[in-house]
């Protein structure tokens, strides 16, 4: 292993020098202009803010900062230009460069809020927000267009948000599952200031671990993610959390019948040193367990925290720690037996350093971070099954500007460590570890051909030490052509994935999940294929839509047995995903609204030798749990009288379950036995699987809020009702013995928030 890392750090440093001596040939003929761009206020990056710098005959260039803040203008010829820096609601930065050859300039710029308007010129960017700001599968989401939607908190979270968006399936109110566009949940891949997060989505389907608060943007790729990603075949969740007010201490406290939170913020060195905390707990049993007719047996929370250090002008580093807790039931307590109950929790801590090198025309960002989960199953003193996922993740991404093209590249390793016990009710009680490292290298160019067609193209090699197969490549593309109102977007990719998860498809919903290393050689692979069509015929209003296609090999599923358990024997199967998503947003002056629909087919073939005795064919198609048909949303909010009033409707198709007939007993017979003395096996007698349809899902939530300014603190109420019509939506269904929980009933809420500094 040791030779191993030797060599791939050797290899590091080759490609970093190489990349240097190229950028100083092309530099020493031409000019960079790079820097940071933030609000001068609070310090916060600031991004999409058009740089354009203007030459004395009026041709233009130009850039639009990511992320970080962080804009680059390369292979600059020397001359005298005037720098325009702008942005909504900022007053315009004007400044006149005089740029030799071969010179690197940082400016760092730090605009002032105003209420001017952006001018004539708009540099176009791939990281467009909003309902239908959709581009071959990516969407980027800003903390203002999460509040839009309503939930019982006075403040937002991201779970909610994504719960509007077509392809994005969840399981009902509570669960903590979430599924794109037919993958699964353990083939979404969730980044949070770039350390993994295994399961970040709490038991109660409207909170995760990233409220609204702490976030300063997410990047949602639903398919067809770009080379810096890798080791899931699904979706992409890479959320990136803001940085606390370097210039003033600031606040929030809440209160609300699902949760509660604190937040604080403050300068450690005033410009230079800031903090960020965050904490939540859930109140159900102080809130809405008691003005609702179910119990909700729930207990979950998190806790977040950064602090962001300025080192110098072209310096920044940041540390990052998470962790969340669940733990609860899907089922109603009964006298008669025991709850079933779950637990899960995340623990995340990274480092990240980014960097403008002063000689060289790169953009540099070092990831370091371990991330664990555990999840449990069963007595909370001697769980039944349980599984471990922890592991060290380290990577190095690098940008250089030239001219209106980016090259991008990357190194990265990873070490996951998985253990699993899964005993209780399993077949074939085991125990499981496995390590497993993978080291990879990707480069990335990011081109504009012409003035209409830009082009990313990306390859990606990875390397699995001391394995049957030692190396994967994968090649990804996404191409945009934009002309006046109209955008056509494609995407393209091959993607796999060394874990996955195992549950239980027979119930309609099935919470804990085992997760395993997939054996090398017989990698889960997806291809994805995407194409799209945007138009935006008049300002205020934007229409989107998108078709898809993947194809899935090598995904494991638990074995079917007729025994009421989950076997932990594992069957190969492949899937297929078709669907088209449909967006229509309006953004008005003093409304916001879009619509979202979803048709969508995930077909499942799995290989098993007991299916030739109970359904005689060797090969059995089927729709699997969390393949819905149809999906609609609708989002509205408008302010009336100083009130923000904002509603949702969300409906889906019935999903998929399998039916059962009725249920025997099974003695091994070894010699002769007194079968009413020998206790039997209970077993199921199942229809063919998955041809039930559950009823369909609908529910209309609204949500009214009102700001007091109280002379300096500012205090938030909100009231709202989720649920209005009292719709009895299915939750969860036990197919052995039929039980069922229902979702949420009609649930008046009301929330409080005070906001000060």
């Amino acid at each position: 292993m040791k030779a191993v890392c030797s060599k791939w750090m050797s290899g590091a440093a080759l490609i970093y020098l190489v990349g240097c001596l190229c950028a100083g040939a092309v530099c020493a003929q031409t000019a960079t202009v790079r820097g940071f761009v933030t609000d001068a206020e609070n310090g916060e990056p600031l991004q999409g803010v058009n740089v354009v710098l203007e030459e004395a005959s009026g041709a233009l260039r130009g850039t639009v900062t990511d992320g970080d803040g962080v804009y680059g203008i390369g292979s600059i010829p020397p001359g005298r230009y005037r720098l325009r820096v702008s942005f909504i609601g900022y007053v315009t930065h004007l400044d006149t460069l005089d740029l030799p050859a071969g010179a690197i300039e940082i400016i760092n710029i730090a605009l002032v809020p105003g209420e001017t308007q952006l001018e004539e010129v708009v540099v176009e960017s791939e990281e467009e927000t909003g309902a239908a700001g959709l581009r071959a599968g990516m969407q980027s989401i800003r903390p203002k267009e999460v509040d839009v939607v309503p939930m019982p908190d006075v403040s937002g979270d991201l779970a909610v948000f994504l719960t509007t968006l077509p392809g994005v399936v969840t399981l009902g109110d509570r669960g903590g599952q979430f599924y794109v566009r037919g993958g699964e949940p353990a083939h979404n891949l969730v980044l949070l200031d770039g350390m993994y997060v295994h399961q970040p989505f709490h038991l109660l389907n409207f909170y995760s671990a990233f409220p609204a608060d702490i976030i300063n943007r997410a990047d949602f790729y639903a398919a067809g993610y770009g080379s810096p990603f890798s080791g899931r075949i699904s979706s992409v969740l890479d959320v990136y959390s803001r940085n606390g007010n370097k210039r003033q201490y600031a606040g929030a406290v809440s209160v609300a019948p699902f949760m509660s939170s604190l937040l604080l913020e403050g300068p450690l060195l005033t410009d230079r040193l800031s903090f960020l905390a965050s904490v939540r707990r859930s109140v159900i049993e102080h809130g809405a367990q008691h003005y609702i007719r179910q119990p909700l047996p729930f207990q979950f929370g998190d806790a977040f925290g950064k602090l962001h250090f300025v080192v110098n002008e072209n310096h920044q580093l940041s540390i990052s720690a998470l962790s969340t807790y669940d733990q609860g039931s899907l089922e109603e307590p009964a006298p008669d037996r025991d709850l079933e109950e779950i637990r899960w929790r995340n623990r995340a801590v990274g480092v990240r350093y980014l960097f403008l090198p002063k000689r060289v025309p790169f953009v540099g960002e070092i990831l370091l971070s371990y991330s664990s989960l555990r999840s449990e199953w069963g007595d909370l003193a001697a769980p039944e099954r349980y599984t471990e996922f922890d592991g060290f993740n380290y990577a190095i991404n690098m940008t250089h500007h030239m001219g209106s093209a980016q090259w991008k590249w990357g190194l990265f390793w990873r070490a996951p460590e998985i253990t699993s016990v899964l005993g209780g009710l399993f077949q074939n009680v085991e125990f499981g570890f496995s390590r497993r490292h993978k080291a990879g290298a990707y480069v990335e160019p990011d081109l504009l051909i012409g003035r209409h067609v830009r082009v990313r193209l990306g390859l990606i090699a990875q390397l699995f030490p001391g394995q049957r197969q030692p190396s994967i490549f994968e090649p990804r593309a996404r191409i945009a052509w934009h002309h006046g109102i109209h955008e056509v977007n494609f995407g393209m990719g091959l993607y796999h994935q060394e874990v996955f998860g195992l549950n239980d498809r027979r119930d309609a919903t099935n919470l804990f999940t085992a997760w395993r290393s997939a054996p090398m050689g017989d990698l889960s692979r997806a291809l994805h294929l995407l194409l799209g069509y945007r138009v935006q015929p008049v300002p205020w209003l934007e229409v989107a839509a998108e078709g898809y296609l993947k194809r899935i090999t090598n995904l494991y599923i638990a074995e079917w047995t007729a025994f009421p358990r989950l076997s932990s024997r594992l069957q190969e199967a492949s899937g297929r995903v078709a669907g088209l998503d449909l967006r229509l947003e309006v953004r008005r002056p003093r409304f916001h609204g879009y619509v979202t629909y979803s048709l969508s087919s995930v077909l499942y073939e799995a290989e098993q030798a007991a299916l030739q005795l109970w359904y005689g064919v060797e090969t059995l198609r089927f729709h699997p749990p969390h393949d819905q048909r149809h999906q609609i949303n609708i989002v509205a909010a408008t302010r009336l009288a100083g009130v923000d009033l904002s509603l949702r409707w969300s409906f889906g198709s019935g999903r998929p379950f399998s039916r059962v007939y009725g249920f025997d007993g099974f003695v091994f017979m070894h010699g002769v036995q007194d079968l009413f003395e020998v206790p039997d096996e209970q077993r199921v007698i199942y229809e063919r699987p998955f041809q039930g349809v559950l009823p369909t899902y609908h529910r209309l939530d609204v949500s009214a809020e009102r700001r007091f300014d109280l002379g300096g603190p500012v205090l938030t109420a909100q009231a709202g009702v989720l649920n209005v019509y009292d719709r009895r939506n299915l939750l969860a269904l036990d197919v052995f013995t039929q039980r069922r929980t229902d979702q949420l009933p009609v649930l008046p809420t009301v929330g409080l928030k005070l906001e000060f500094n």
